[in-house]
């Protein structure tokens, strides 16, 4: 993933963002992922960020990219 298909934003910045955790994320293991879809907004991508810090930062990915990163994951690329 190149720089140009990310960008670090503050989740303040994405203002009625619809946040959903991550149904893997840990009840009280502090692994707590959510993503909001903003492909029809002017951010058109999707952000993550880390639930326990709703005010930290957001990354921003375009859908593509997105994509193939849970690809990936699926396909078992980042298995340790």
């Amino acid at each position: 993933m190149t720089t140009k298909n990310r960008r670090l934003l503050a989740a303040l910045e994405l203002e009625g963002a619809n946040w959903k955790k991550s149904s893997y994320s840990g009840g009280s293991e502090g692994q707590c992922v959510e993503v909001a879809d903003l492909t029809a907004t002017p951010y058109a991508g999707l952000a993550v960020r880390d639930s326990k810090n709703p005010t930290g930062p957001a990354l921003l990915f375009d859908p593509a990219t997105f994509a193939g990163f849970i690809s990936d994951v699926q396909g078992g690329k980042f298995d340790i």
